[in-house]
């Protein structure tokens, strides 16, 4: 239970103030947790922020598998990759994936992590195949490129409006530079 309530701590941190936010007085502190009891759990921020990706981006993973099931064309499943993904920014299951960035992880877990990555990836290869691309793989990492571009302007609070951004990343998707 405690572990789960530092979990939760840990996304509101995250989703407030990024990975300076998360710090373990801080989990203490929202959890009532004395600082000591935070190290009984966790050895480190690097090991909160796997934990909450092992059992985040699965969840995440499916809403978007989710949301390219229910289209129906392969444009349309492109479509839902990119829109879900996008979609899912503002949440705080997101700030803990996208902390994986911040260089902390040991190389096991950035490699457990990049693992899951690519079975996110997996998800749009048939997609892009039947849409005619003759490497999928290759198409979808790239495509997979641009939803991580969109993903840090939207993160930066960029000029552009969030929807803007989303709308942008589908058309280089699904039209490539030809808008």
């Amino acid at each position: 239970m405690q572990r789960g309530a530092l979990l939760e701590a840990a996304r509101s941190l995250l989703s407030e103030g990024g990975t300076e936010a998360l710090t373990f007085p801080a989990l203490a502190e929202r959890t009532g947790l004395a600082r000591s009891s935070v190290y009984e759990y966790f050895r480190s921020r690097a090991a909160v922020v796997e934990e909450l990706c092992a059992v985040d981006f699965p969840v995440w993973a499916a809403e978007v598998e989710a949301a390219m099931e229910e289209a129906g064309t392969p444009e349309a499943k492109v479509e839902a990759y990119v829109r879900r993904q996008l979609a899912l920014v503002g949440d705080r299951r997101h700030r803990a994936v996208v902390a994986i960035s911040a260089g902390e992880l040991d190389a096991g877990a950035r490699e457990r992590i990049r693992a899951a990555h690519g079975g996110l990836i997996g998800m749009v290869v048939e997609a892009l195949g039947a849409l005619g691309h003759q490497q999928p793989r290759l198409a979808a990492v790239l495509l997979q490129g641009v939803v991580d571009a969109a993903v840090r302007r939207i993160e930066l609070g960029a000029a552009e409006a969030p929807e803007g951004i989303t709308e942008a990343a589908v058309a280089m998707a699904l039209n490539g530079v030809h808008g």
